[in-house]
C-alpha cells in the first residue's frame, strides 16, 4: 500500500481546484466579492439558497446551510464520494493525472497576439441571440447579449472551446475580478495560459461592443409605414366624412363588436386621446369570459401597430426602465387589471404627471465607483385594462372610465347570433373585409396630429360638483370634449397663436362636440332613477316638483334654493323618522347637498337634481346644453339619440 505523505496531500490540495470538483457535480457558479457562491450538493436546497462558498483563493470551501461541511478539496471528495481519506487521495490522484502538466505548459514559448480567424467586420449574432468569434485555435460562443440595454454592464454566457476540451461561465466582461476569475479556470480547463486568454477576453470586448453599438442604432420600436398616396386619400375620406362618428359604430360592427356600440365608442376614443397632453384612461369590467378582452381587443385592432403596447402583466419597475421615449403618445394596453397591481404606482404617475423619473445607483465602467443615475420616461399615454372585479376599486374609478361589459340575456343571444353566423359565407366574406377597415381607420389614426384643444363653451358648462371625486370626472368630461373635437380635426379650421415666441396651432371646440360628449358621458358617467329604490324616488320626484314651483314663481335657479327636512315633512305629510331615512339616502346617493342653518344648529338641503333620466334613461347630474344648434351631433338612433341600452359605473347586470 502507497503511504500517503503530507507533501502529497499539500500538492493535491493545491493542484485540484475545489471549483472544478464542484461543477462537475453540476453546480452552478457565479462570482461575489471574489469567492464563488451556489447551491450546496450535500443537502437539500430551496431554489433561492446559495449556501456553499468556494474560496479560489485558499481552494476551500464552506456549507452556511444546513449540512455546515467545510474543507479542502480532500474533504469535497470525501463527503462527496463517502470514501476514507485513503480513497479520496486515490480519486484525486487520478484527477490530477489527468489534467495536462503544467511544466509543458510553461515550457511552450510566448504566444503572439491572438488573431481573429473571422472578418474584420463586427460579427453578427444569430438567431438565438448567439455570437461566435474564433481565434486561433479556440472558438469562442457568447450568448446574452440582449440582456445589455446601456453601457453599463456587459452580461454575457462566455464558452471557449479547443479541441475537445470547453469551459463555460456567465460573467460582466467589464468586471475585473469576474474576467480574472474566468481566465484561471478556462486556462486550467482549456490547458492554455491565463494570459493567452486575458488577450483573448480584451478583443472579444471590442467585437462585442461593435456589434451592440449597432444593434443600438435600430429603433426598438416599429416605425410606421410609408403611405401610399392612395391609402392617405382614402383615410383623409374618412376623417372628413360630415358622419365619421357613425362611420365608426358600423365599422366597429364589421369588425366584429356587437351590442356595444357605445362602449365601443368611449374606447375609441381613449385610444384617440393619446394624441393630447392630458389622455384618458379605461377600464372595461365584466365577469370572466363576458367578453372585455374581446372589445378591448377589438378597439386596439383600430389603432397603428407602432401606438400600441399590450403586455399581460407588469412588475412595479418594469415602466422605469422603458425607453425614454418609447410610451409618449402611445396606448399602454392591459390584459388583466390584476396583472399590473404590482406597477400601479408608476402606472398613477405616468397618468397624473404625465412622466416618470427614477434615481438608481449604478456602478461606473471606467471606475467602478456607485453613482447616483437617472432613468426617465415620457409620457403622455393612454391607457387600457380590463378586470373582472365587481366592485372597482376607488383609486382606479377615480382616474379611469370604467366600461360595463353588457351582460343582459339579449346581448348573450345577439352574440349567439353573429357566432352562427360567422360560419356561412357571409361571415367567411365579412372577415375578409374586416382587415381592410382596420388597415382604413389605422391609416386613418397615423393622419391625426397632436394639436392643442380650446373649448370656447367651457365657462358655460356645469358639472355635479358635490365631492372631491367630481374633480377628475370633471376633468375625464372635458378631455372628452377636447378628443372629439381632436378626432375632427380635419374638419376644421387649423389657427395658429403665439406663445412666447413660441407658434402654437389649435383647434376649436363646436356644440356638436359637446352634445357627443354630453350623450356618451350620460351612458358611461352616469347613473340611472331606476337603481333608487321606489319609495325614495317618489321622494326625489316631489321635492323637485316643489322646488321647480318655487323657482318659476321667484325667478330663481333650482340651486339657490334651500329646505329643510321639517319643510320635506309637511310636503309628503309622512313621519319624521321615513322622512331622515330617504333624504339621508339622497345625501349619499349625491342627489342633495347638506349646508348649515342660519343658526349653525340646523341643517338645509339643496336640490343638485334638475329633472333629468325622468324617462329612464342614463344622466350626469349638471350637464348642460350649449343651447346652439348642432347638426349631426347624434349617433343615428330613434329620437336622435344613442342606439341601444347600455350601463355605466355600476356593475354589469347579470342576464336572466
Amino acid at each position: 500500500m502507497v503511504r500517503i505523505t503530507k507533501e502529497e496531500l499539500e500538492s493535491l490540495k493545491r493542484g485540484v481546484a475545489v471549483e472544478q470538483m464542484a461543477r462537475a457535480r453540476g453546480v452552478e457558479l457565479e462570482l461575489r466579492s471574489g469567492n464563488l457562491v451556489g447551491r450546496c450538493p450535500f443537502h437539500e436546497c430551496t431554489p433561492d439558497e446559495r449556501s456553499l462558498v468556494i474560496r479560489p483563493s485558499t481552494n476551500t470551501w464552506e456549507c452556511r446551510g444546513a449540512c455546515a461541511a467545510r474543507g479542502t478539496v480532500i474533504d469535497w471528495m470525501m463527503t462527496a464520494e463517502k470514501v476514507g481519506l485513503r480513497g479520496a487521495v486515490e480519486l484525486l490522484r487520478a484527477e490530477l493525472t489527468a489534467m495536462p502538466a503544467a511544466n509543458d505548459e510553461q515550457e511552450q514559448p510566448e504566444p503572439p497576439p491572438p488573431v481573429a480567424m473571422a472578418s474584420a467586420a463586427p460579427p453578427a449574432a444569430n438567431e438565438v441571440d448567439e455570437l461566435v468569434i474564433e481565434l486561433d485555435d479556440r472558438r469562442y460562443r457568447i450568448r446574452g447579449l440582449d440582456r445589455n440595454k446601456g453601457p453599463e454592464q456587459l452580461r454575457v454566457n462566455l464558452q471557449v472551446r479547443r479541441g475537445d476540451a470547453f469551459f463555460v461561465d456567465s460573467l460582466d466582461l467589464y468586471q475585473a475580478r469576474q474576467r480574472a476569475g474566468y481566465e484561471r479556470q478556462a486556462a486550467i480547463e482549456l490547458g492554455s495560459r491565463e494570459e493567452l486568454i486575458k488577450r483573448d477576453l480584451g478583443v472579444l470586448v471590442q467585437r462585442i461592443e461593435a456589434v451592440l453599438d449597432e444593434r443600438r442604432k435600430k429603433p426598438e420600436a416599429p416605425s410606421a409605414p410609408v403611405l401610399s398616396q392612395d391609402a392617405i386619400d382614402e383615410a383623409m375620406a374618412l376623417l372628413r366624412d360630415p358622419h365619421l362618428v357613425r362611420r365608426l359604430v358600423e365599422d366597429f360592427v364589421r369588425s366584429g363588436v356587437i351590442g356595444e356600440e357605445v362602449n365601443a365608442l368611449v374606447a375609441y376614443l381613449v385610444v384617440t386621446s393619446r394624441k393630447l397632453e392630458k389622455p384618458l384612461a379605461a377600464v372595461v369590467q365584466s365577469s370572466s369570459s363576458a367578453g372585455k378582452s374581446s372589445l378591448m381587443d377589438a378597439v386596439l385592432g383600430f389603432v397603428p401597430e407602432e401606438d400600441r403596447i399590450k403586455y399581460s402583466a407588469m412588475t412595479g419597475q418594469s415602466l422605469f426602465y422603458m425607453g425614454e421615449t418609447n410610451l409618449r403618445h402611445k396606448v399602454l394596453a392591459i390584459v388583466e387589471e390584476e396583472g399590473a397591481r404590482r406597477a400601479g404606482y408608476a402606472l398613477k404617475l405616468l397618468q397624473s404627471e404625465g412622466e416618470l423619473t427614477i434615481a438608481v445607483p449604478m456602478k461606473d465602467p471606467a471606475t467602478g465607483d456607485i453613482a447616483t443615475k437617472e432613468k426617465h420616461v415620457e409620457g403622455p399615454v393612454a391607457m387600457m385594462m380590463t378586470t373582472t372585479a365587481i366592485d372597482v376599486g376607488e383609486e382606479l374609478m377615480n382616474r379611469c372610465i370604467v366600461l360595463a361589459v353588457n351582460e343582459d340575456r339579449e346581448q348573450t343571444q345577439a352574440i349567439h347570433r353573429m357566432q352562427r353566423e360567422a360560419r356561412t359565407l357571409e361571415g367567411v366574406m365579412r372577415r375578409a373585409e374586416r382587415e381592410r377597415v382596420l388597415t382604413l381607420h389605422r391609416n386613418a389614426q397615423r393622419l391625426l396630429r397632436p394639436l392643442a384643444v380650446v373649448n370656447e363653451y367651457a365657462p358655460r358648462l356645469r358639472f355635479v360638483d358635490g365631492s372631491t371625486r367630481t374633480r377628475r370626472d370633471h376633468a375625464k368630461y372635458l378631455t372628452l370634449i377636447d378628443t372629439i373635437a381632436l378626432l375632427h380635426q380635419h374638419q376644421r379650421t387649423t389657427k395658429i397663436v403665439q406663445v412666447a415666441g413660441q407658434v402654437v396651432e389649435y383647434i376649436e371646440v363646436t356644440a356638436a362636440d359637446i352634445r357627443l360628449a354630453n350623450e356618451l358621458a350620460n351612458e358611461v358617467l352616469g347613473r340611472s332613477l331606476d337603481e333608487m329604490p321606489p319609495q325614495t324616488r317618489r321622494v326625489l320626484e316631489a321635492v323637485h316638483g316643489w322646488l321647480a314651483g318655487r323657482c318659476e314663481a321667484e325667478g330663481l335657479q333650482i340651486s339657490e334654493l334651500r329646505f329643510s327636512r321639517r319643510e320635506v315633512r309637511a310636503l309628503l305629510r309622512v313621519s319624521g323618522e321615513q322622512v331622515r331615512v330617504h333624504l339621508d339616502r339622497l345625501v349619499e346617493l349625491e342627489y342633495l347637498y347638506v349646508h348649515r342653518g342660519r343658526t349653525g344648529q340646523s341643517f338645509v338641503y339643496e336640490l343638485a337634481y334638475d329633472g333629468e333620466g325622468a324617462e329612464g334613461g342614463r344622466f350626469v347630474l349638471g350637464l348642460i346644453d350649449p343651447n346652439l344648434q348642432a347638426p349631426n351631433a347624434n349617433l343615428q338612433g330613434e329620437n336622435g339619440h344613442l342606439q341601444g341600452g347600455y350601463r355605466g359605473q355600476t356593475g354589469p347586470k347579470q342576464g336572466g
